[in-house]
């Protein structure tokens, strides 16, 4: 059973830097990619950030491209999303989940941590 965690949300005023924390455990995560979404208030879940696992290769939306920097520890079974000059628009609830070979979510997500950037 897969199992991820999120954390490392919180307040933090606009230019601010946070790092979030997806903690893994399960089968499916030992060898899985994985990516970050986020859901703000009245809008529809979107893509952050993904990660191969198995070559760490990265891809960004062009909103946060730049600011934003996704990375793994195998050793600690944790990815991290490492957010700097963080903008208001970026307030939203933030999501890791397991992905698929072609980056599409399968369905394993953690329950989000809350990403608040005041002006």
């Amino acid at each position: 059973q897969v199992q991820l965690v999120e954390s490392g949300g919180g307040l933090v005023q606009a230019g601010g830097s946070l790092r979030l924390s997806c903690a893994a455990s399960g089968r499916t995560v030992s060898s899985a990619n994985m990516g970050w979404f986020r859901r703000a208030p009245g809008k529809e879940r979107e893509f952050v950030a993904t990660i191969t696992w198995s070559g760490g290769i990265t891809a960004y939306a062009d909103s946060v491209k730049g600011r934003f920097t996704i990375s793994r520890d195998a050793a600690k079974n944790t990815v991290y999303l490492q957010m700097n000059n963080l903008r208001p628009e970026d307030t939203a609830v933030y999501y890791c989940a397991v992905l698929d070979y072609r980056l599409a979510p399968t369905g394993y997500w953690g329950q989000g941590t809350q990403v608040t950037v005041s002006s």
